[in-house]
Formats: structure tokens, C-alpha cells, sequence
């Protein structure tokens, strides 16, 4: 499980890089450690609306590249911690196969949304089989 701390400015318009690995074949977890520019938590609730994620796998991006994603994280919001998670089953990893990916995380509250994440993944096949 991979656990990263971001610095998130939702001013500053652009995502924050952070890179992956991904093991084909086993269960894939990575927790974000949400602060603001003054390295204090980031308020990741609102009275008014809840904080939502979404987040995608795909092989490349451009001109010749599909658009078809090769996979999807399973994104969660923890609003008292300050966390967002992702995650991937076992199964949904063995079908990636072996190379380099790209990602994103969009948030959103209310009518904002906000490209926070976004990076490469690389993803090595499996050489065993699950026990």
C-alpha cells in the first residue's frame, strides 16, 4: 500500500504529480494524505455538499492514443481524515498489462470539480499465480 502526503491548492489550477506501481495480480491500495499550502489537513467536507472521486487507468494519451481506460479505481473520500484512497482488485490488475499508464483523480463538491491527482502508474505482470 502506497501512502503519500499532497499539498492540494485548489487556486493554483493545476494536479499534483505523484507516480505508482502496480503488481498485476494482487490487490492495489494508495492513501493521499490531503494538507493545504500551510501543511495543515485539508477540510475535505462542506456543510453544504459531500466530496465525490473518480478515477481512471489509461495506457496514453495524444494524438494516435484511445481514449478507452484500461481500468478504474474504486475512490474514496475520508472527509474526517483528510484521506482520499484508491483502489483496485486483484482481478482488475491482471487484465492491465505490463507497461507504463497514466492516471487522474477528479474530486468534486458541490458544482466545483478539481483535477487533484494526476501521474504515471507502472505496472509490472505477475509471475505467480494466487495461492
Amino acid at each position: 500500500m502506497a501512502t503519500k502526503k499532497i499539498t492540494f491548492d485548489p487556486s493554483a489550477g493545476v494536479p499534483v504529480a505523484s507516480n505508482l506501481t502496480i503488481y498485476g495480480g494482487t490487490d492495489f491500495s494508495a492513501i493521499f494524505t490531503i494538507v493545504n499550502t500551510s501543511d495543515a489537513a485539508y477540510p475535505l467536507y462542506s456543510d453544504s455538499a459531500d466530496w465525490t472521486g473518480s478515477s481512471q487507468v489509461q495506457k496514453g494519451a495524444g494524438v494516435a492514443a484511445t481514449t478507452t481506460p484500461a481500468g478504474t479505481f474504486v475512490v474514496g473520500v475520508d472527509t474526517s481524515a483528510g484521506k482520499i484512497s484508491l483502489s483496485m482488485g486483484s482481478t482488475d490488475t491482471s487484465s492491465l498489462a505490463q507497461g507504463r499508464y497514466l492516471y487522474n483523480v477528479l474530486v468534486s463538491t458541490g458544482s466545483s470539480i478539481y483535477n487533484m491527482i494526476d501521474g504515471n502508474i507502472r505496472v509490472y505482470t505477475g509471475i505467480s499465480s494466487a495461492p
